[in-house]
Parts: structure tokens; sequence; C-alpha cells
């Protein structure tokens, strides 16, 4: 328990100390968020608010893993994996920033960047790690053998993850909180499940998240953007793919998953029938403009968040 708080503690210092410094140097590098102009007119006020906070965000979670978890095979794929998709990150935010194409990497260009990480991980974690083509059913003891579909599934559980936490970052400290939620429960999975080297891994997030609320909690003074966003998507899926839990991400990452079926169904409805099912996609947008504040859509997401990871773990314990 001491080095869980340990590594929480170094991951929330280091994210405290950096943010001072960090915010003030993408305010002076003009590393400013642009905002959608169809999106909500709340939002127009926060155009130009420093992106990119990501980078401080993943060194405080890099860091504090290294210096509280043993250098394993586990441990180092993990980095690996949150690693890949902050660079993906980094490199969309300085295409949009910096290069001002507004789209960043194009989506292929992306896609062929988290199926190189699902391949490493496969090979990885099938060589190295030993990890079985089983799936654990959670709730139950049972577990079905998927053969070679394992190995799809990794790669659509990487990107599913990094992508749907992706499209949770549009509110002030949505996807931070919600994500310092789920690592939470995951810290706990791993320490049920023997993986106590990841459990370190997970309370660095932890920390991490919550240091990067005191700065993007509304009103935010500085956004993640997609460098912090899709790696700590890619955090998230290594979490479920190490502990062999893949299918309760879709439980204790529910809020995620509904953020990314909102845009799905929204995209399937006005192409086949011109009608949007939800007022504006992803959801958290359909809940402002159907009147609720900013701060109120944030708290009933955080309480969500916190209810299934809850039923995570009683899902794990009834296993």
């Amino acid at each position: 328990m001491t080095d869980l708080l340990t590594a929480a503690a170094i991951a929330l210092g280091v994210v405290l100390m950096l943010g001072p410094v960090c915010i003030p140097l993408l305010h002076r590098l003009k590393f400013g968020q642009s905002i959608r102009s169809e999106g909500p007119a709340s939002h127009q006020k926060k155009s130009g608010t420093p992106t990119m906070g990501g980078l401080f965000l993943i060194t405080g979670i890099t860091v504090a893993t290294l210096l509280t978890a043993p250098l394993s095979t586990e441990i180092l794929l993990a980095l690996f994996i949150m690693l890949g998709h902050f660079v993906l990150g980094f490199l969309d935010d300085y295409i949009k920033v910096v290069k001002k194409r507004n789209l960043g990497l194009k989506a292929r260009q992306k896609l062929l960047g988290q199926i190189i990480i699902a391949v490493v991980t496969v090979l990885i974690g099938s060589t190295m790690l030993d990890i079985q083509t089983t799936l654990w059913i959670p709730f139950t003891h049972d577990e079905i053998d998927i053969g070679a579909f394992h190995y799809i599934l990794v790669a659509l559980v990487l990107i599913g993850a990094s992508n749907a936490v992706n499209l949770t970052d549009g509110l002030d400290g949505l996807a931070s909180g919600c994500m310092a939620i789920a690592a939470g429960c995951y810290m706990a999975i791993c320490l049920l499940t023997s993986h106590y080297d990841l459990s370190l891994f997970c309370a660095a997030i932890v920390g991490a998240c919550v240091g990067f609320l005191f700065f993007n909690f509304h009103p935010a003074k500085v956004f993640m953007g997609d460098t912090g966003s899709l790696a700590l998507g890619g955090a998230f899926a290594a979490a479920g793919i190490l502990t062999h839990t893949e299918l309760l991400l879709i439980v204790i990452g529910m809020i995620f998953v509904c953020e990314a079926l909102s845009v799905i169904i929204q995209v399937i409805s006005f192409q086949t029938t011109g009608r949007r099912v939800f007022k504006m996609s992803p959801l958290h947008h359909h809940f402002e403009l159907s009147g609720w504040s900013e701060l109120k859509v944030v708290f009933v997401f955080w309480s969500v968040g916190l209810m299934f990871g809850v039923l995570g773990l009683i899902g794990v314990m009834a296993g």
C-alpha cells in the first residue's frame, strides 16, 4: 500500500510542479486550442486556452512508474503502449496547433500508428508474457478460447479505448476525472489479480490525473489535447489487456463507451436518414445543449463512471 501511495504522490507532485512551468510556456508558444464553430456557443470563450497539457500529465505517470515499479516486461509494455499513443497524440496536436491543419493527423495515419502499437503488443504479450488467447467473461469463472481472434481483439481494444477517451475530452475536467476513477478501479483489480507491478502504473495514472485536475477543472487553464487523451486511452487499454480483463473495460469505461457510441450513432443516423439522434455528439455536448451546465455534466458523468467502476470491481470479485 505504501508503494501505491508513493507512486500516486510522485505523479501528483511532478504534474503540480510542471504545470506552472509548462502552461506559461505553452501560452508563449501560442499552443492554443481552436474551438469548432459548430460546437456549443459557450465554448467559444475557451478559444486560445493552451492545449498539449498531456506533455506534463504523461511525464508525471512515466516518472512515477519508472521510480516505483520494477522494469518488468509487463511494465515496459504498459509504458510502450501509453507512450506510443502519446507520440501519436503529440503529432496530431502539433499538426493542428503549429501547422494550423485543424484535423491533425489523417485518420489512416493515426490508425496505422495504432495498428503498429497493437502488433508489437501482441508479439510481446504472446511470446514474453504468455498471454493466452482465452477471453474471460466478467461476473463468471468462465473463459472462452477465441484463438487468433484474440489478437484482433487486442487491436480493437487499443484503437477503441484510445479514441473513446479522446472523444470524452471535451469538457473541463471530464476526461481526467473519469480516467482517475477508471485507473483507481484498475489499480484494485491489479491487486486482486496478482499484477502488483501494474498496480503501481495505475496508481501513477490516478495521481497524475488528480494533479492535472488542479489546472484542468472548470475553468480550465490548460487542456490535455490528444497528447494526453490518446495516451490515457492507451494506458487504460493496457491495463485491461495485461490483466486479461478486456471485456471489463466496457464496464469500467462505460462513460468512454457511451461517448464513442454517441458519435457512431450520430454519424450513421445522419448519413442514412439525414436526421440526428442527439442534439450534438459526443454525448456530453447533447446534455449541454439540453440545458445542463458544464459542471453538472462533469459531476454526473464522474458519478456514473464511479458506479460502473464499482460494478466492474464486483465483476472481478464475483469471477
